[in-house]
């Protein structure tokens, strides 16, 4: 018997209805899937169902992947491997339906690196990713809100979310305790152009680390105080990080990467 890992944050989906709800989202009939944590192969099994193309599944437990062959065999492409180590984009030949109930340890760390990394031709069609509940309510959240905050920003930069339902503990084995929530993100047509991702991330990152504090401080340790770009920008230092939308935080990215020239 196969015992999930807490180490790895494993937490098998096993409610049928949420399974075959997942693979319902978009159609995947002849079309290429990279499926995220497998697991035991119980959503493997459920794509399998709808005719892809091919099916390529990242794992990292080393039993997983060993059972899963077992399971499969040589009709899915087995990579046994941390996904935070791969590039998809040298992995896939063609643009790729994304499912993952990803390990609640690490969500965060791959959507991010995903989006950081991603060049404007995308590697995938869409993602349709599993988080623990408050990490997608921080993910969807709308500016002046409290859950919004560089995850919001980042992730809303190059994509269009929705999310699909929220999901109880009981749908998985062993049961976690906490909700999660299925999210479906599809590449944006029109985006900020910015050179550097890690320049977003840098101004994000200075500017909610004291999201209760006024913005003057955080914009003049990126700005120094530039009035040019305050006024272009048309920004109020009174007001707090949470207040400034989404285009704000891409177009003052854009700035601090022309001012570093």
């Amino acid at each position: 018997m196969i015992r999930a890992k807490k180490s790895l944050g494993q937490n098998f989906l096993t409610d049928k209805n949420i399974l075959e709800k997942i693979t319902n989202i978009t159609d995947i009939k002849n079309k290429l899937v990279l499926e995220i944590g497998p697991g035991t192969g119980n959503l493997t099994s459920y794509i399998f169902k709808k005719k892809p193309q091919k099916i390529f599944v990242i794992e990292k437990d080393n039993l997983l992947a060993i059972n899963l062959k077992k399971k499969f065999g040589d009709q899915i492409n087995i990579i046994n491997d941390d996904v935070l180590k791969l590039d998809e984009t040298n992995l896939l030949e063609d643009k790729a339906i994304v499912f993952g109930n990803l390990p609640y340890n690490i969500s965060t760390e791959i959507i991010t690196k995903w989006i950081i990394n991603l060049k404007d031709n995308f590697w995938f069609e869409c993602l349709v990713l599993m988080f623990q509940k408050e990490v997608a309510d921080r993910i969807i959240a709308e500016f002046n809100t409290s859950n919004y905050g560089r995850l919001s920003i980042i992730c809303n930069w190059k994509l269009n979310i929705k999310k699909i339902c929220d999901i109880e503990p009981k749908a998985f084995s062993p049961k976690p305790k906490i909700h999660s929530s299925l999210l479906l993100f599809h590449p944006k047509q029109n985006f900020i152009k910015i050179n550097d991702p890690n320049n977003l991330e840098k101004v994000t990152r200075v500017f909610f680390n004291q999201r209760r504090k006024m913005l003057k401080k955080p914009f003049n340790q990126l700005f120094n105080g530039d009035k040019k770009v305050l006024d272009k920008l048309k920004i109020d230092l009174n007001l707090r990080p949470q207040n400034l939308n989404f285009e704000t935080y891409y177009k003052l990215a854009f700035e601090y990467e022309n001012l570093r020239g």
